[in-house]
């Protein structure tokens, strides 16, 4: 069974940082590309980034090329997402995603 499970979100300052995690299971994480998405109020749910099998980073959104990173441990097979300076617009429920499923999203929220 395919589990995607994300933590880390939280409240945080403008010009901040925070790390959100995916642990994944049910599949061989390790040869499958994986990839962020975030949900702010009232609007669609839009890709962030994608992370290769092999650490590529392919399609990083340009709202936060710069700013975010994305990284994958194909031994503890998690992927994570490294947020800094962050803004007040990047408030959203983050989710993981890999072959068509979610994880159940963790929200962050930035406000001084």
């Amino acid at each position: 069974q395919v589990q995607l499970v994300e933590s880390g979100g939280g409240l945080v300052q403008p010009g901040g940082s925070l790390r959100l995690s995916c642990a994944a299971s049910g599949f061989t994480f390790s040869t499958y590309p994986m990839s962020w998405y975030r949900q702010a109020p009232g609007k669609e749910r839009e890709l962030v980034v994608t992370i290769t099998s092999s650490s590529g980073v392919i399609n990083i959104a340009s709202s936060v090329k710069g700013r975010f990173t994305i990284s994958r441990d194909n031994v503890k097979n998690t992927v994570y997402f490294e947020m800094n300076s962050v803004k007040p617009e990047d408030t959203a429920v983050y989710y993981c995603f890999w072959g068509g499923r979610w994880g159940q999203g963790t929200q962050v929220t930035v406000s001084s």
